[in-house]
């Protein structure tokens, strides 16, 4: 498995799927800060302590970074059939399955890491505009909630990323998907109720970005858990029919 990890990390560095999301943060982060010093009403928000830190978590996660993370996964998975190289794995004594769970380890650490460098790059701005403010209980308060929230987001977009191998369409059909299905949780966030089971807007429960009952933060956790087991089920079934394929064109 050790091999099987770092073979798919190799493949990341030698495409620009890792510089597009480097881009993303760069570019989310640039955006909260300019609105941010936009006075509303005679109010500029950039002064507020922890604001900045906090809107570009929310901003990051509606809008930008689970098409991101679900593209990097789509890449991973679909590369093999997209570059036509899958028929040469097959003369190499691999598993399918732990070639597959490879992927989606690395998928999620980068997810990890990903929210990371976001929050290494909000501290930073931060840290600059007004360093006095800041505590050390909302520093690591704002960094369990981006940790928490990175391996989140990768389970809320993790079918997405396990469907997209089903359809023959480019990875990038994964970033469109995980677009509408992220911006759709704006409007879900408005029901209490709603966001309690809608994947992305419980990611902000689970990680306490805001208050939640014990009992709507188990419900929120168990619907990202579900949408793990889902994508287990379809990579199985992916693999399964898969293995078909080649049996078929062996015998033939």
């Amino acid at each position: 498995m050790q091999i099987l990890l770092w073979a798919e990390c190799q493949k990341l560095r030698r495409s620009n799927i890792l510089m597009l999301n480097a881009f993303a943060i760069i570019f989310i982060a640039v955006i909260v800060l300019i609105g941010g010093k936009t006075t509303v009403n005679g109010v500029d928000f950039s002064e507020s302590s922890g604001w900045y830190m906090a809107t570009t978590l929310t901003w990051a996660t509606m809008f930008v970074l689970p098409a991101m993370i679900a593209l990097l996964g789509s890449y991973m998975i679909c590369r093999e059939d997209q570059d036509d190289t899958a028929k040469s794995l097959h003369l190499i004594p691999v598993s399918k399955a732990k070639l597959t769970a490879a992927k989606m380890i690395v998928t999620f650490v980068f997810s990890i890491l990903i929210y990371l460098l976001l929050f290494i790059t909000t501290f930073s701005a931060e840290a600059v505009l007004h360093f006095s403010g800041l505590s050390v209980k909302m520093v690591l308060r704002s960094l369990k909630m981006y940790l928490l929230e990175g391996a989140g987001v990768f389970l809320a977009v993790s079918p997405i990323i396990a469907i997209v191998p089903y359809m023959k369409k480019s990875y990038w059909l994964a970033m469109l998907l995980a677009e509408i299905y992220s911006f759709a949780g704006l409007f879900m966030s408005m029901s209490n109720t709603l966001k309690t089971f809608y994947p992305i807007t419980a990611v902000f429960g689970v990680s306490g970005y805001y208050e939640a009952s014990i009992q709507n933060r188990i419900c929120s956790a168990g619907v990202l858990l579900l949408c793990a087991c889902l994508a287990i089920i379809l990579l199985i079934r992916l693999n399964s029919s898969q293995k078909g394929k080649i049996h078929d064109e062996e015998t033939i």
